[in-house]
C-alpha cells in the first residue's frame, strides 16, 4: 500500500458488516466457503474482483478476528484492524485492484517442535492476515475440488481424524507396513519458482499472482533485522497451507497414477504397503520425485519403512491388522510434561485456578484423542494426575502444622495426620500414603472439579 498505516482512531465507528454478526463456522473451526460452482472453478484474469469484494472481506475479517491471535510487527490488533478498515476499505481495494500492495515483513517466533528442535513462525500484521484469509477463500474454490481424496490437511470437511480412518482402513486391508516420509523443513524449504509455477497453472490474474509472490518474499523480522527469504512459506499466515497443498497435489497425483494407498496431512505422508520390500523401493522412488520434481528434501534419519505399530501419525499409531488406533507413547509423554508444568509446585495461582487450567487441557487433548483404544490408559492418567495433585496440595500446605490440620479436616485421625506431617520423606512418596488417599479421595477431586479422563474418553467414545 501507498504511505504508512496510520492507527485507527478509537472514536470512529466501524463500517457495518466488519466484525458484526456470526460467522459461518464449521465444527472444526474453519470457515465454511461457498459451494464452488464451475464458474468459480474456471480462473480468469478478473480473481482479484471477486477477492475485494466486500463481502468476501468481512467474511475475511471475521475469521482474522475469530482466530485473534498475536499483532504482528506494526502492533496493530484485530479490534483496531476493523476500526482501520471502516475508514480505509476503499483504499485498501484500489491498491488491490491496482496492484500496489505490499506486504510488510512477518514477526519471526520460535516455537518447540514435538520430536525436538524448533519451528520458525511467521506472524503476519493483521492486515496482511485479512488480505491473505480473503485471497484463500477465493482460491480455495479453484484448487480444493481437484485435490486428492487423499489428502486431508486444512481443507474444509477434512480434518485429521478423516486422514487416521482412511489409513486404518489401509491397514485393514493388509496393508500392515507404511513408508513414513519426513520432509525436512518443508515450509522453510518450499521453491518459490516451482511453488509459483503450480499456481500459475489454474491462476490466469497476474494481479493475484504477483501478491502471493510479494507473500512469498516479505522478510522476516527478527531481532528487529529485516531477513529477505529466497525460498519457504512461513507458517503462521492463513495462506501458508493452501500453498502447500498445492505443491504437494503433484506429488499426490503421482501416487494416485502409481495406484498407492496413502494419506497426506500438509507435510505429513504416510504410504501403506503389504511388505518392507516394497515399502523400500516406494521410498527410493517417492524420495527421487519430491527432491528433483519439486526441490524438497526428505530426512532420511526421520522418514523410514515399518510396522504400523511402530510409526507415529497424527499423535497416533495404528495398532495391528485390525486397524485399531493407539495413542502413541510420544503423545501421552507430551500430554504428561503439560500436566507437570501446570501442577509444578512453585507455581502460583489458587487451586481452582490450577483445576481450570487442567480442565481445558483434558476436554482438548481427550476430543482429539478419543479414538485410541485407551481405556486402561486412562484410568492409569486419572491416577497419576490425582497423585501430582496430592503432592500440589500437600506442599502448599507448608508447614507440618498446616499439613496435619488439612488431613484431620479430611477424616484423618489425628496421630496419622501428625506422622505424616512429621515426615521426612519427599512429596510424591508422601502422595501415595494411605493418609494422603484418605484426606484426597474421590469426592475430594469431585468437590475441586477435576475432569476424569477415563469419564471424558468414555462419553466420546461412546
Amino acid at each position: 500500500m501507498r504511505g504508512r498505516r496510520r492507527k485507527p482512531n478509537p472514536q470512529q465507528g466501524v463500517l457495518p458488516g466488519f466484525g458484526v454478526g456470526p460467522s459461518h463456522a464449521e465444527p472444526g473451526g474453519g470457515a465454511v466457503p461457498p459451494k464452488a460452482s464451475s464458474e468459480a472453478r474456471t480462473t480468469a484474469a478478473t480473481l482479484m474482483e471477486g477477492v475485494v469484494e466486500i463481502d468476501n472481506l468481512r467474511q475475511a475479517y471475521r475469521k482474522v478476528r475469530a482466530n485473534r491471535g498475536a499483532p504482528g510487527p506494526d502492533g496493530m490488533t484485530v479490534t483496531e484492524l476493523g476500526e482501520w478498515l471502516a475508514v480505509h476499505v476503499e483504499v485498501l481495494r484500489q491498491d488491490l485492484l491496482e496492484g500496489r500492495y505490499l506486504p510488510q515483513p512477518v514477526r519471526g517466533a520460535a516455537i518447540p517442535k514435538a520430536g525436538g528442535g524448533e519451528r520458525m513462525l511467521g506472524i503476519p500484521n493483521v492486515l496482511d492476515r485479512l488480505v491473505q484469509q480473503a485471497l484463500l477463500q477465493k482460491l480455495e474454490l479453484t484448487f480444493d475440488p481437484e485435490f486428492s481424496a487423499s489428502s486431508y490437511g486444512f481443507r474444509p470437511g477434512r480434518s485429521a481424524h478423516d486422514a487416521l480412518r482412511a489409513g486404518a482402513a489401509f491397514v485393514r486391508e493388509g496393508r500392515v507396513y507404511v513408508v513414513d516420509l519426513d520432509l525436512e523443513k518443508f515450509f522453510d524449504r518450499v521453491n518459490h519458482d516451482v511453488l509459483m509455477s503450480r499456481v500459475a497453472r489454474r491462476v490466469d490474474d497476474k494481479r493475484v499472482l504477483g501478491l502471493i509472490r510479494r507473500f512469498l518474499t516479505a522478510g522476516l523480522m527478527s531481532h528487529g533485522v529485516c531477513v529477505r527469504r529466497e525460498e519457504g512459506t512461513p507458517q503462521g499466515g492463513p495462506l501458508s497451507p493452501l500453498l502447500a497443498n498445492i505443491l504437494l497435489d503433484d506429488m499426490d497425483k503421482e501416487l494416485e497414477r502409481r495406484g498407492h494407498r496413502f494419506c497426506r496431512y500438509a507435510d505429513d505422508l504416510n504410504i501403506y504397503v503389504a511388505s518392507p520390500k516394497a515399502g523400500e523401493r516406494v521410498m527410493a522412488s517417492v524420495t527421487r520425485f519430491l527432491e528433483q520434481r519439486l526441490k524438497l528434501r526428505v530426512n532420511r534419519e526421520k522418514s523410514a519403512v515399518d510396522h504400523v505399530s511402530r510409526r507415529k501419525f497424527l499423535g497416533y499409531r495404528i495398532l495391528g491388522s485390525d486397524g485399531g488406533l493407539g495413542i502413541h507413547p510420544k503423545s501421552v509423554e507430551r500430554f504428561k510434561d503439560k500436566v507437570r508444568a501446570l501442577t509444578r509446585r512453585n507455581r502460583a495461582g489458587e487451586l481452582p485456578r490450577v483445576v481450570a487450567e487442567l480442565n481445558r487441557l483434558f476436554i482438548g487433548w481427550m476430543g482429539y484423542f478419543h479414538l485410541g483404544r485407551a481405556k486402561v490408559l486412562m484410568g492409569e492418567l486419572d491416577s497419576w494426575i490425582r497423585r501430582k495433585f496430592r503432592c500440589l496440595k500437600l506442599k502448599r500446605c507448608k508447614r507440618a502444622v498446616g499439613i496435619a490440620r488439612f488431613l484431620k479436616s479430611r477424616g484423618v485421625a489425628e496421630d496419622a495426620s501428625w506422622m505424616l506431617a512429621g515426615s521426612g520423606k519427599g512429596w510424591w512418596r508422601l502422595s501415595k500414603t494411605r493418609q494422603a488417599h484418605r484426606a484426597m479421595d474421590t469426592e475430594w477431586f469431585r468437590e475441586l472439579g477435576v475432569t476424569s479422563l477415563l469419564d471424558e474418553w468414555t462419553r466420546l467414545s461412546a
